[in-house]
């Protein structure tokens, strides 16, 4: 196992980011960058040994600066998805965040967590190479109260997981929904659609939204509906019957912060399969439905509508609004903690 760090270039502002590249023992890697704590690359083998890129993004830094580019492997804060308005309540106090989705808040606003540099420490054991990232997010950033002190540890095994975990505390109450954005293609970065990629998610209910996307409060089954995969189902076997695909949360059928399967994904052609472990309530299930050829990713490649998929665990979207979903709000004195596992194989 090892750790190498290398340059991956410098921001606008002349702001030094760096590359750790992490290997095990079967030749697993995994590229971190501290620009957005982006998951830059996950290079596994397929079940002939041939290894390829799984994850879409950027051959270089310039690529995860431009504007458009659609959160590719970042960690996402300081509230993953979206809050109604921009606006919730906390003791009687109300806040008012950027809106940066139509009405709403989305993934942290403009300058979410996924558009900033962390500081980065690397680490390693006998069977764990890793690197943990800090980021403080100061009080009114994109609206938040509170100033909070965030680190994010990437753990590579030498069983092929790449472990996640999340910290984060504050000085003052404020909602914390951390997850990570990475689009993943199990055939190959480069290989096109996902559609037939075979999905399980271990979740027979989910929270219905609006037209706006925010949720109307209410959990509902999946059952004789195109989000139900309880039993393992190709990912465009009904995604016509969507709204352009896939973009909701479902519900987790797990016990509480106990890290338990999430989901299973698999790409026929590669034998390639990825299993998720968290602790989290939720999981947004998307499948690239805004990508449409116009963000140019590594070797060149035009990502095309549903050229990736995320699964991105979460609590509720607009949980701050929502009294009937589990709280979001971390006080003064408390500590959130999230740990998320992904690990890879072939079938």
């Amino acid at each position: 196992m090892n750790i190498h760090k290398s340059s991956f270039g410098k921001t606008e502002t002349d702001v030094q980011i760096d590359l750790y590249k992490l290997t095990n023992d079967l030749g697993m890697k995994v590229g971190i960058i501290t620009y957005g704590s982006i998951v830059a690359s996950i290079e596994v083998p397929d079940r002939e040994g041939n290894v390829e890129d799984i994850v879409l993004g950027f051959d270089q830094l310039e690529g995860y600066l431009k504007g458009n580019s659609p959160h590719f492997g970042g960690i996402i804060g300081r509230y993953a998805n979206r809050i109604k308005k921009g606006q919730f309540k906390i003791n009687g106090v109300e806040y008012h965040l950027t809106v940066n989705d139509g009405p709403n808040h989305l993934h942290g606003g403009f300058r979410g967590f996924d558009r900033v540099v962390w500081n980065a420490e690397s680490f390693e054991t006998e069977d764990v190479v890793g690197v943990k990232l800090h980021y403080l997010s100061h009080d009114g950033e994109e609206g938040y109260p509170g100033d909070l002190s965030c680190m994010i540890t990437y753990s590579l095994t030498n069983d092929n997981a790449l472990q996640m975990i999340y910290e984060a505390t504050t000085n003052k109450p404020t909602p914390v929904n951390l997850t990570n954005h990475t689009y993943f293609n199990l055939a190959s970065q480069s290989a096109g659609s996902v559609l037939n990629h075979e999905l399980f998610v271990m979740a027979d209910t989910y929270t219905p939204v609006d037209k706006n996307m925010i949720p109307v409060g209410d959990i509902r089954s999946v059952k004789n509906t195109p989000l139900d995969f309880t039993k393992p189902r190709k990912i465009g076997e009904r995604i016509d019957k969507m709204d352009k695909g896939y973009d909701h949360n479902l519900v987790l059928a797990k016990g509480d912060e106990k890290l338990d399967l999430a989901a299973r994904v698999w790409e026929p052609t590669s034998g390639r399969a990825m299993e998720i472990h968290t602790t989290e309530p939720g999981v947004q299930f998307y499948t690239g439905n805004y990508l449409d050829g116009s963000v140019v990713g590594k070797d060149s490649t035009r990502y095309q509508p549903h050229g990736g998929f995320c699964l991105e665990m979460q609590h509720f979207p607009d949980s701050p609004n929502q009294s009937k979903f589990p709280s979001t709000i971390l006080n003064e004195g408390d500590k959130y903690t999230q740990f998320t596992l992904f690990k890879f194989y072939t079938s």
